[in-house]
C-alpha cells in the first residue's frame, strides 16, 4: 500500500511513537509525508519515506493531488483541532479530496490504531 503521513506541530511526536510501535507494518509499504514529519520519521523512527513539501508551503496539496491521481491508498493526518492553522483551506481540501476519492483518512489515533490492527489482522491471515 501506498501510505501517507501528516502531522501538525502539536501531533508530531504522537505520530513518531505510532509508527515506532507499527513499524514492522509500515516497513512492508510505500510511505509519503509532508516535509517536516517525513523528516521525522526518517531521522527518528529510520523509515524510507518521500517527502513532499511543509503542510503549510503545499504539502497536503500535493498529497490530495497524489490521491486524486489514484496514488495513494491510506492517509494518516494527526491533526490539532485546538489550534488555528493558517493553511486550514489547504486542509480541508485534502479531507474533501480523500472523501470524493474513498480513500480512508484517520485524523486522530483512535482511528489509525484500528485501521492498523486491521492491516495486522489481515498480514496475519494472509
Amino acid at each position: 500500500m501506498r501510505i501517507a503521513f501528516i502531522a501538525h506541530d502539536k501531533k508530531k511526536d504522537d505520530m513518531i511513537d505510532f509508527v515506532k510501535r507499527y513499524k514492522d507494518i509500515f516497513a512492508e509499504h510505500q510511505l509519503f509525508a509532508t516535509g517536516t514529519t517525513g523528516k521525522l520519521l526518517a531521522e527518528i523512527v529510520g523509515m524510507n519515506v518521500h517527502r513532499f513539501l511543509s503542510g503549510p508551503l503545499g504539502g497536503d496539496q500535493q498529497i490530495g493531488a497524489k490521491v486524486a491521481q489514484g496514488e495513494l491508498d491510506f492517509v494518516i493526518f494527526l491533526r490539532d483541532p485546538l489550534t488555528s492553522q493558517p493553511h486550514e483551506p489547504d486542509i480541508s481540501a485534502l479531507l474533501r479530496i480523500c472523501d470524493v476519492h474513498c480513500v480512508p483518512l484517520a485524523t486522530n489515533l483512535g482511528t489509525a490504531e484500528v485501521f492498523l490492527k486491521a492491516f495486522k489482522s489481515h498480514q496475519e491471515l494472509g
